[in-house]
């Protein structure tokens, strides 16, 4: 993450951090984001996150980032929300993760309107191309 602050900040760009104050005080975080915002909870930063979001783009990365997808796409399910959810699947890093998705909806534990939820793509800009056409699906 905080390779991703830098380039963006580096570029001109503005990054709003959302941190636990346990993390904060452990100097985990940033010191030179535009904003730095500590919360109480790792459940208190996922829902500020999510507030402050237009859209959601998961990069590679490891347990921590696979939990805050699976989240941000279940309250999409449920309609805790319409924006768009994508995926960046670097070098085929998440291939495995999608065919699991995909696997749900053919056991029919997932709707396909739901597998909807997630747009992948191998570069931002295919991301958020994809984007522009979305439409979220209903939560029924």
């Amino acid at each position: 993450m905080g390779v991703l602050a830098d380039t963006v900040l580096a570029s001109g760009g503005e990054v709003v951090g959302v941190i636990p104050k346990a993390l904060a005080e452990k100097e985990v975080a940033h010191k030179h984001l535009t904003e730095l915002r500590v919360v109480g909870s790792m459940h208190e930063r996922k829902a500020l996150m999510a507030e402050l979001s237009d859209a959601f783009i998961a990069l590679p990365g490891g347990f921590g980032t696979v939990e805050e997808l699976c989240e941000i796409i279940t309250w999409g399910q449920l309609g805790f929300h319409g924006k768009p959810i994508g995926l960046l699947n670097v070098d085929g890093y998440f291939d495995s993760l999608l065919a699991f998705f995909d696997r749900a909806v053919h056991d029919r534990f997932v709707r396909s309107t739901h597998r909807g939820l997630v747009i992948d793509g191998t570069s931002p800009e295919e991301i958020l191309e994809a984007f522009s056409d979305c439409r979220p699906p209903s939560s029924s």
